[in-house]
């Protein structure tokens, strides 16, 4: 047990650590993603607000004035008898009030009392935004001429627009809110509601009520006459059919319930005489006569003989007891025993017979009865043949009679309640002045800025779901499913030799020329950020190298311009440096720049090398500073099979060549997604591939097509490097990483920016 709550914590305290994690991821993301879109989220912010503070110049405040009304049933029960004990209005009646004080014979009412059709605020255009912006743009437009009609339509839609009314909570309060641009029109108009509403009720009730009665006269006059027609035609009926009736009860129905109880209390006496006979007939066919069932039998001469036949039992058995059964007052008794049962057999033969007698008499009897019901019953059918019409007529005499009473109490209370002409619905609160209610500053403000938030968050979250780029080592895993083997920052050209370099840049042909390329870094400030991350390359080459001794190593990359070539050379030159044997050979032969950055002025180079009209010592150009090798491709006119040339079993020879001479084969091909000629690479002679990706620009889903398209680059790609990263925006994305690369700790390793 104590394992068990020891388990049951730990799984409790991994859920809520779990909760916690989760949590924390959300907060990150939500922070970090408003680092990397606080502009987009500051413009929305700004002209939502802008926005915000035209509509609160430009829209003319409103003012809200509220009157409260009570529906009150206890007022006609003062008044009239019939309403005591009504039950008081219900929901769906109230909310019915409700619709009626929103309703258009109210506004038309008001609008006729108050002369609204003069009142430029409820007949006029009225002011908004829009009207603002285009009168100062276009000027205002000339007044227009309406009809009376057309006005009281105007004035009628500004009231109902104007006006609200809700039920305050499960009262009978309802609450009468009305909007103008005046806090005393406001007042005016609620108040004048509340009564318009109160003058349209006593007005509908006295037109009901008049109507009502009005047809409640004729109505009486022509029951009153039915009713008696129909009480005549009752007793003309009786008499016609001969039915006389006694207490209620006609008298054909009285003699068959009398013959049924007769017949029910014959057939009873029937069931009894059989049952005795019956018994009498078990008793008699058993071979002797048990002195005990003989008890059940109520006959005073056989209890006797029964009474007399356990007295010489019991004798019987005391003598035998005491003298042996063969004693011969013993023997007597038994024989005297068996004269007893013989005469209770006879008893009960002549008890049979008399029994039978009785069944016959109580069976005649019973066919007696049952032939006087049947007359009785067949007569009252025929009498119930002529009910039916009897009891019709005097259903239609009742119901006459009956709704001419309901009609004549109804007609005298209609006729009260014309003469107290009084409404349920009465003023309880009076509107004052109004407040104002729009456009409310604060709350404009607040929608503005949060409109402006979500504006801005949406565009930000739609920027980055369109253009989905690498920017963290964990996003080139997640998704590539291949390691980020390093991070290079981004380096402007002009600074990438902050220190000065060995060697003269030279025009010699055979000498590597020194350009402001970001690669000579690595040797120019060897303690820099860049130089490290070239040095994680080169570590994962060099794991790479124990595990499958692969030497070739190809540079590559998506599309054109993410950094391969100054890349590719920046590993050359820190292997170099490390005095490695490393050779670096332009392969892109569509687009040799590399050639044309590190040998401008080369005349042979590699496909003259392949065609055998130069040696290969005399196509390296060398850097006399670091011993790099470089086999240039001097293109001097554009090539169509530049995949074939590379998987020739010429270049398969040469790189078999160079892989005996050199410790590193360093291969700059072409990118992946214009041309083939890295998968003709993968399938002649590179060993191992790393991958250059531009962060923040490379399309995601670009990288993943072109590692599709080239399964064989794939399978051989050692890792991922994100070029030109921009640390100072990295910690938007990778949780932070930015201040991590900028730790003060790093500096006494000699780290330098």
């Amino acid at each position: 047990m104590l394992q068990l709550n020891k388990n049951l914590g730990q799984i409790e305290q991994v859920e809520h650590s779990s909760a916690a994690t989760g949590l924390s991821h959300v907060l990150h993301f939500a922070v970090n993603f408003l680092r990397r879109q606080y502009v987009v989220v500051a413009v929305a912010v700004a002209l939502t607000t802008l926005l915000g503070v035209v509509y609160l110049n430009t829209t003319p405040p409103t003012f809200t004035a509220s009157a409260r009304m009570l529906i009150d049933t206890r007022k006609q029960e003062v008044f009239q008898q019939q309403l005591m004990g009504r039950d008081l209005i219900d929901t769906a009646m109230v909310e019915s009030q409700v619709e009626v004080l929103k309703s258009q014979t109210i506004a038309r009412a008001i609008v006729k009392d108050h002369h609204l059709t003069e009142n430029p605020d409820f007949v006029g255009a009225g002011s908004s935004l829009w009207g603002t912006v285009t009168a100062a743009i276009f000027g205002a437009p000339p007044p227009e001429v309406r009809s009376e009609t057309e006005l009281t339509k105007r004035a009628v839609g500004a009231v109902t627009a104007g006006l609200s009314a809700k039920r305050v909570g499960i009262t009978y309060v309802i609450e009468v809110g009305f909007q103008s641009k005046s806090p005393n029109g406001a007042a005016q108009i609620a108040n004048a509601v509340v009564q318009a509403y109160i003058n349209d009720q006593l007005d509908a009730k006295f037109q009901a009520t008049g109507r009502a009665t009005a047809w409640m006269q004729g109505r009486i006059a022509e029951l009153k006459e039915q009713s008696a027609s129909a009480d005549r035609a009752v007793e003309d009926f009786k008499d016609k059919n001969n039915m006389i009736s006694a207490d209620g009860r006609l008298v054909n129905e009285q003699q068959v319930g009398e013959l049924s109880s007769q017949l029910v209390l014959a057939k009873k006496r029937t069931a009894d005489a059989q049952s005795r006979l019956d018994r009498i007939q078990t008793i008699l066919r058993g071979d002797t006569v048990d002195a005990t069932v003989a008890d059940s039998l109520n006959n005073t001469i056989v209890n006797r003989l029964r009474e007399k036949y356990l007295d010489d039992a019991n004798k019987e058995a005391d003598w035998s007891a005491r003298f042996g059964p063969n004693h011969l007052a013993a023997v007597n008794l038994r024989t005297q025993m068996k004269g007893i049962l013989a005469s209770i057999r006879e008893e009960l033969v002549r008890l049979g017979e008399t029994y039978r007698s009785d069944l016959e008499i109580a069976k005649l009897n019973q066919e007696a009865a049952e032939k006087a019901l049947a007359g009785a019953v067949t007569q009252s059918q025929e009498t119930n043949q002529v009910k039916v019409t009897l009891r019709q007529l005097e259903s239609s005499a009742k119901t006459l009679r009956s709704q001419y009473d309901s009609l004549l109490q109804k007609y005298t209370e209609t006729l009260q309640q014309q003469s107290f002409p009084v409404t349920e619905a009465r003023m309880i609160t009076p509107a004052e002045p109004g407040f104002k209610s729009s456009p409310v500053t604060n709350k404009v403000l607040s929608f503005a800025i949060l409109g402006g938030l979500l504006l801005g968050a949406g565009i930000g979250w739609i920027r980055e779901s369109w253009y989905r780029v690498f920017h963290t080592s964990d996003e080139v895993e997640n998704i590539l499913g291949k390691d980020s083997i390093s991070l290079l920052p981004l380096l402007p050209a002009k600074k990438s030799l902050p220190g000065k370099l060995e060697g003269p840049l030279s025009g010699d042909r055979k000498i590597v020329a020194r350009t402001d390329d970001p690669a000579w870094t690595v040797i120019s400030a060897p303690f820099s950020r860049y130089a490290e991350e070239v040095r994680s390359i080169k570590l994962a080459i060099d794991v790479n190298r124990v595990v499958k001794t692969n030497k070739i190593v190809g540079f590559t990359s998506s599309v054109p311009d993410e950094g391969k070539s100054t890349t590719s050379t920046a590993f050359a030159i820190l292997a170099a440096h490390a005095k490695a044997r490393v050779i670096l050979v332009d392969c892109d032969l569509r687009n040799p720049s590399l050639t044309r950055q590190l040998a401008p002025r080369a005349e042979i180079g590699l496909l003259d090398v392949l065609s055998g009209n130069a040696r290969l010592d005399d196509a390296i150009c060398r850097d006399p500073a670091t011993n790099l090798a470089f086999l240039p491709a001097v293109v001097k006119s554009r090539l169509a099979n530049s995949s074939e040339i590379l998987a020739s079993d010429a270049m398969k020879t040469l790189f078999e060549s160079l892989r005996g001479h050199f410790d590193y084969v360093v291969v700059d091909l072409s990118p992946l997604v214009p041309i083939v000629d890295v998968r003709a690479a993968a399938l002649s002679f590179v060993d191992s591939y790393v991958l250059i990706v531009e962060w923040g620009k490379t399309n995601i889903e670009t990288v993943q097509r072109a590692l599709r398209s080239a399964r064989p680059v794939h399978d051989k790609v050692i890792g991922v490097v994100l070029n030109k990263v921009n640390f100072n925006s990295l910690g938007r994305y990778g949780g932070g990483a930015g201040s991590y690369y900028k730790s003060k700790l790093y500096a006494r390793y000699g780290y330098v920016e």
